[in-house]
């Protein structure tokens, strides 16, 4: 089981979750952010500080988001547009900074305000 991060976030970006998270499971996307869910040890601290309510455990994603589950983990296990290699694995995303891309399901989401 793990975190996931949904639709609110898209253009949002705010990093608490990021700067919250003891594990470092939480990478940034250039639109959205993604929870590693090999990384995620289920503490649940970044859910509280998200300002735009996007993250869900798991098993209590809205229904209209459940698609996020599986985008969520294609950030990291698919190869995308601009990356020459899935992340599988990185361990932490410190020393990445921001990725650059997005899934396709994120990328092709109308701009948020």
């Amino acid at each position: 089981m793990t975190y996931v991060i949904a639709q609110p976030c898209i253009d949002v970006v705010d990093r608490a979750c990021v700067e919250e998270c003891p594990v470092d499971c939480i990478y940034e996307g250039t639109r959205a952010l993604y929870i590693h869910p090999d990384e995620c040890v289920d503490c649940g601290a970044c859910e509280p500080v998200c300002p735009v309510e996007a993250i869900y455990y798991e098993d209590d994603l809205p229904t209209e988001w459940m698609p996020y589950l599986q985008d969520n983990a294609d950030f990291f296990f698919e190869t995308l547009d601009g990356r020459d290699a899935p992340l599988d694995s990185p361990g932490g995303a410190a020393k990445f900074g921001a990725i650059g891309v997005d899934t396709p399901l994120v990328a092709g989401h109308p701009p948020q305000a």
